[in-house]
């Protein structure tokens, strides 16, 4: 396997049958505030950085996106969000099409993402950080959150009045993942959130983000490297490589996949 054997979500086992899971997929439970990519295709001249792409991210539920350095995870993120203008494919959130929405327009939509590299204002407090994305989703009409709920959901409400440069890389991170949660999103993206957090740190933002999924029923798609964060959080993964998608399922039937193994270690 490639980690520890994953906790089951809300306090039930994990049925390990790919079938019976694929039934979170099905298109009849599609809800207002699902996420549908379907065949999402990014080239950069004669490479195909993504190739049909598709996965699908419902409400109350963590789906991880994983695969070896340069698989095209975090493309897959950036066509999604708009940052990026993929050659083929949709978008759709409850339905809507945001395919040819601006990355603004798609997160007032529900859609919101965080991003490798921390993108916090160090001129601002902890709080006023939060609180410039909870005025934003105000003045969408998405806001429901407060920047005091969302710090507590992301267990920094002690450093609300501290400056982002006084603070440790782990807290830093979770300032940037309680900023993302109090845009009210319906779908959350996070890119590698738990990039240079210690064991400790990792287990504190696992609980949160799954506390955060469990009240919330917020859907979020997760990337990171770090298994252990992946498999005791995650409801579902997908798993890519060199772009094409190579295996998806519960955590616990990706992690014995012999095609998912062979692309991180390197065995036939």
């Amino acid at each position: 396997m490639l980690g520890r054997r994953p906790r089951s979500a809300k306090g039930r086992p994990i049925r390990t049958d790919t079938l019976v899971a694929k039934r979170r997929h099905d298109s009849h439970d599609v809800t207002e505030s699902t996420l549908v990519v379907n065949d999402l295709s990014v080239k950069y001249g004669n490479v195909s950085a993504l190739s049909d792409f598709s996965v699908v991210v419902q409400p109350g539920q963590v789906c991880g996106l994983i695969g070896p350095n340069g698989a095209g995870k975090t493309t897959a993120i950036d066509a999604m969000t708009g940052f990026i203008q993929p050659s083929a494919g949709t978008v759709t959130l409850g339905g809507r099409d945001l395919s040819r929405l601006s990355p603004q327009a798609r997160a007032k939509s529900g859609l919101v993402r965080t991003f490798q590299r921390l993108e916090l204002f160090d001129d601002l407090t902890v709080r006023e950080n939060v609180e410039v994305a909870v005025n934003a989703a105000t003045r969408s009409g998405a806001s429901k959150m407060n920047a005091s709920e969302a710090l507590r959901m992301a267990g920094i409400h002690d450093v609300g009045e501290h400056y982002p440069t006084v603070l440790p890389h782990g807290q830093r991170r979770l300032v940037a993942f309680a900023r993302a949660i109090a845009g009210s999103p319906q779908i959350l993206l996070l890119d590698e959130p738990a990039s240079g957090l210690d064991t400790e740190e990792t287990e504190h933002l696992a609980e949160h983000m799954r506390a955060l999924v469990d009240r919330r029923e917020i859907g979020v798609l997760l990337i990171d490297h770090d298994m252990a964060l992946v498999l005791s959080v995650c409801d579902w993964l997908e798993v890519i490589d060199f772009g094409l998608g190579i295996a998806s399922g519960t955590p616990e039937a990706v992690s014995r996949d012999r095609a998912v193994i062979s692309a991180y270690i390197g065995e036939d």
